[in-house]
């Protein structure tokens, strides 16, 4: 319970404007973007929204002090609830802290705090020749600590990696109040635990991280992007398959299936190719025009060997961003379609993604249900999405088994349960199938060490 004078102590920390209390400001922080009902809401007792990490030690010292639950929040953008309050308590908003400290162009590292949004942390290296690729698709609100939390990917994964792949040290505050550094500037560090890997992908129930220094690369001088239309998703399959085996590796590929060409088509008001039942958006980069050119010669043939019913290849900046329109308004144009869409997220070998695709429309077959696939086709990131009405008790029955088989689906092919959005609260259920008992038991050995009272995120992941 948060008494009167623990608020006070709270104020005094943050300053009075600070700490939200009012029934609105609590719902406002009750819940994320993820796909799960509002009702019930979660309501944290306090929100706390500290300007520095010396503040967020301060928090947590009064927390850990009266066991009080803390659950993190960045811009809430998360699709499995992992800001989302189970257990009252506080809320600890980072939102304040939206410093980028320094960019180092001599090392190629950024250091910014965790409120930093991820489009703003782009930008601002991009404008120095320097790029930091994670990009996942909330980037222009994303934060840089939410993305760290849930290890976020995107569309340039298949080409670059991940968050993890970026992070190269972290500033943590522990569930005590103690002020943890790891990592450095060095390239090369096997000093100890790779303690920064331990918290990257925790969801915040290890530690708040409240400043991350991040790798930077050389930014590509030049980038093209290719439109392919296929008669069927499995030749599109076969085709990131074949181009991935033949050693050309983009920095995006995006594959897309015949009810997501379909939902895009009719909110865009445009007629699709026809003979069309997928597409597949692709970018590549290099540094000069004609190594563009000569991937793009190699791609097309790839994709005409595989049935491909049309290639483009974008000659301006203008017509770029035409042909990402058909991604980019995707899910939007998809939520239309019905009451409600379940967007899942999960990411197996890239061998197995052509036999996953097949797996989900068996599934979508068997119960009766329209499932909308696409994703990072070229990382084996699958976003299936199944649209239905949740408000009928016997479709909403045929939903969670449709949920309970892609999940099985994906573990059977050599795949897990998330490939950027995390456990959270929705994918508890099927945590120790993905990972066995031993591998519970070390999740929480591992809690239970840096978090023995059970204060940070509690009822997250397991």
């Amino acid at each position: 319970m948060i008494t009167a004078e623990i608020k006070k102590k709270l104020q005094a920390i943050v300053g009075p404007a600070h700490v939200l209390d009012s029934d609105l400001e609590r719902f406002t922080y009750s819940y994320d973007s993820s796909f799960m009902p509002l009702l019930p809401a979660h309501k944290p007792d306090l929100v706390v929204r500290p300007l520095t990490t010396g503040e967020v030690a301060q928090v947590m010292a009064i927390a850990y002090e009266h066991s009080i639950p803390v659950t993190p929040r960045g811009a809430a953008s998360g699709r499995t609830g992992g800001s989302v309050p189970l257990h009252g308590g506080i809320s600890l908003s980072l939102d304040r802290m939206t410093k980028i400290i320094e960019l180092d162009e001599s090392n190629m590292v950024v250091t910014a705090e965790a409120g930093v949004r991820t489009f703003d942390l782009y930008t601002s290296c991009a404008a120095k020749g320097l790029f930091y690729p994670p990009d996942p698709a909330s980037w222009k609100v994303s934060t840089i600590g939410g993305n760290i939390a849930e290890n976020a990917g995107g569309m340039r994964a298949v080409k670059y990696g991940v968050t993890s792949d970026y992070v190269m040290g972290l500033e943590v505050v522990l569930a005590d109040g103690t002020l943890l550094r790891t990592g450095g500037k060095a390239i090369k560090n096997v000093t100890g635990y790779d303690l920064k890997r331990l918290f990257t992908g925790s969801e915040g129930t290890l530690g708040i991280i409240t400043t991350a220094l991040l790798k930077l690369i050389a930014m590509p001088k030049r980038r093209g992007t290719l439109q392919i239309m296929f008669r069927s998703l499995a030749d599109g399959c076969r085709m990131i398959h074949q181009m991935l085996q033949s050693g050309i590796v983009p920095s995006a590929a995006e594959i897309m299936d015949k009810v997501c060409l379909e939902a895009v088509a009719r909110h865009r008001q445009v007629s699709l190719v026809p003979g069309s039942e997928a597409c597949i958006v692709i970018e590549i980069d290099g540094d000069q025009d004609d190594v563009l050119e000569a991937q793009a010669k190699r791609i097309e043939t790839v994709a005409s060997k595989c049935g491909s019913v049309e290639f483009r290849f974008a000659r301006s900046a203008q017509e770029a961003d035409e042909l990402w329109a058909i991604r980019r308004g995707l899910s939007s144009a998809v939520a239309g379609l019905a009451p409600n869409r379940l967007g899942e997220d999960i990411s197996v070998p890239r061998d197995a993604f052509p036999e996953i695709v097949r797996r989900i429309g068996l599934i979508a077959e068997k119960f009766k249900l329209a499932i909308a696939v696409y994703g990072h086709a070229g990382d084996g990131n699958l976003h299936p999405s199944i649209l239905c009405d949740l408000s009928n008790p016997e479709e909403a029955e045929r939903v969670h088994q449709a949920v309970n088989e892609i999940f099985s689906a994906a573990l059977a092919v050599g795949g897990t349960l998330s490939g950027e959005h995390g456990i959270g609260i929705t994918k508890q259920q099927y945590f120790s199938l993905a990972l066995g008992a031993a591998g519970v038991q070390t999740h929480k050995a591992i809690k239970q060490a840096l978090d023995p009272k059970g204060i940070l995120n509690p009822g997250k992941i397991w």
